[in-house]
């Protein structure tokens, strides 16, 4: 039999509906990949064996009489960030320790309605604050790729590294993940997978620990192209419980992969071309270009003239609203409590002790960006120039254009603990063609198009109009067409 761990979403669907294995049987081969790779990939925090086993057996039961969702039987990891009811959801944070809520996430829920497994819960940046998966309290995550020149432990990316680590390593046949400022899209680019940051409000955020609230969403990293479309269709839904879900049908996004790209026009805008940006990643871009106008595509050179203030005025607008939402963790509760001889003292014991080094960064950065005299020069600026940032994409798609195309990521996959002594700006530039997409709302697609000259994998992005995911999903199944598959050699 082939191994079963190599199956993508749609292949395991098929052979499980034809019954060449049972649920049961898929479950147990994710098991055994995790028990004999999560001590060197750290990407589980908790793994959920009876769980997935339970569940496993309801899907086969399920499958027996001819019934069944449309993820009967798949195995699933879940990003540490959504609530799973009494299972470990600590956001990969000390401040959260023992904490198992009472409560299932939307998303997870909607998952397990149409008949998903749970492997576990993945590790993660701390509260989803990082670009390289190295602020877990559970420790980095190590990505399944080596260069071919090194064998040195490389980053996955973050803030999602344990959901594309898995994903890219065969221990879950998808993952949840959430993209604040391109946490889906920069570890897709880094393991060779797909991730998509749906448009805000395509997908419930409640029960997902809040980051910045006006920036959060959730998504899906897989395979391919269409497993990302098989696992969005099932993760979005509006939600009475989250006023900001909007209430439009989702679409069957793998109806529309092999549909025709010719005529769309692909814009590609200048102010993505970054002083020092690696041959590699040009050469990548222009590549793409290329596969969008044999397919096609009508390429159109595009200005987004505001894209120089997006990393500045993300960098005040998230660690703001993430000072308000780490305010509720203060030992009191639920959570890691520190004793203190006052109130005050158990608040500043708990959460010093609690929150990692750079949550503590962002909180204070937050925190003075709103602080009386600074909130206007500050807070109230980066929200003027969000605005700015938004229009400039309007602007374009009124024009006609279809979709943007953009590199995802200003190199590949570097070294753990490579930044460890770099100033925390070299970090936060990993997002510098990522967070326009967040600041203005919009879907984006990040798939694996090429290698770099050492043999590490590299991304495109591709950035649609409001809840028109589907375009992407046709131009990127185009792309995949073009650049094929790409797996890493098991080490593990």
């Amino acid at each position: 039999m082939t191994d079963l761990t190599t199956l993508t979403i749609a292949q395991a669907r098929e052979g499980l509906r034809g019954k060449s294995f049972t649920a049961a049987e898929l479950a147990e081969a994710y098991l055994a990949a995790i028990d004999a790779a999560n001590d060197k990939l750290n990407a589980y925090i908790v793994e959920t064996p009876e769980q997935a086993r339970s569940m496993a057996k309801a899907s086969d039961a399920r499958l027996a009489k001819g019934e069944g969702g449309s993820l009967e039987g798949i195995p699933l990891g879940i990003k540490d960030l959504f609530a799973t009811e009494g299972v470990h959801t600590q956001a990969a944070s000390g401040i959260l320790h023992g904490f198992k809520p009472r409560y299932e996430s939307t998303v997870t829920q909607n998952l397990w309605d149409d008949g998903a497994v749970m492997l576990g819960k993945l590790n993660m940046d701390e509260f989803a604050m990082g670009s390289s998966n190295e602020t877990s309290a559970y420790g980095p995550v190590v990505n399944p790729w080596r260069s071919t020149t090194s064998n040195a432990d490389l980053v996955p990316g973050g803030s999602s590294g344990g959901s594309a680590a898995a994903v890219a390593a065969w221990l879950c046949a998808g993952a949840t993940a959430t993209d604040t400022g391109g946490s889906i899209r920069q570890p897709a680019a880094f393991t060779g997978t797909v991730g998509v940051k749906p448009t805000y409000g395509r997908c419930s955020r409640w029960g997902i620990v809040a980051f910045a609230s006006s920036l959060d969403q959730a998504g899906p990293i897989t395979r391919d192209v269409r497993d990302a479309a098989i696992l969005l269709k099932s993760m979005a839904s509006v939600d009475k419980k989250d006023t900001t879900s909007v209430d439009i049908p989702v679409p069957d996004y793998e109806a529309v992969l092999g549909s025709s790209v010719k005529g769309m026009k692909i814009g590609v805008p200048k102010e993505y071309r970054m002083d020092g940006m690696p041959d590699e990643i040009e050469a990548l871009w222009q590549t793409g270009i290329a596969w969008m106008r044999d397919a096609g595509a009508e390429i159109v050179d595009i200005s987004l003239p505001h894209t120089k203030y997006a990393l500045p005025t993300y960098y005040i607008v998230a660690p703001a609203e993430a000072s308000s939402n780490l305010a509720r963790y203060d030992g009191v509760r639920y959570g890691k409590r520190e004793p203190g001889e006052d109130m005050v003292a158990l608040y500043e014991n708990t959460r010093a002790s609690g929150f990692g080094q750079e949550v503590q960064r962002r909180i204070m950065i937050g925190t003075y960006v709103l602080s009386a005299g600074y909130y206007d020069a500050y807070y109230k600026k980066a929200q003027r120039v969000r605005t700015l940032i938004k229009q400039d994409f309007e602007k374009v798609y009124a024009d006609g254009i279809d979709a943007i195309l953009t590199p995802a990521t200003p190199s590949a996959a570097f070294g753990v603990n490579a930044m460890a002594t770099a100033s925390p700006i070299e970090m936060y530039l990993n997002d510098i063609f990522t967070v326009t997409v967040n600041m203005a709302g919009l879907p984006g697609m990040a798939g694996p198009s090429g290698l770099s000259p050492d043999g590490l994998p590299l991304g495109l992005q591709l950035i649609g109009r409001p809840f028109d995911e589907e375009t992407l999903f046709k131009l990127g199944h185009v792309i995949e067409q073009q650049a094929g598959h790409f797996s890493p050699k098991r080490w593990w």
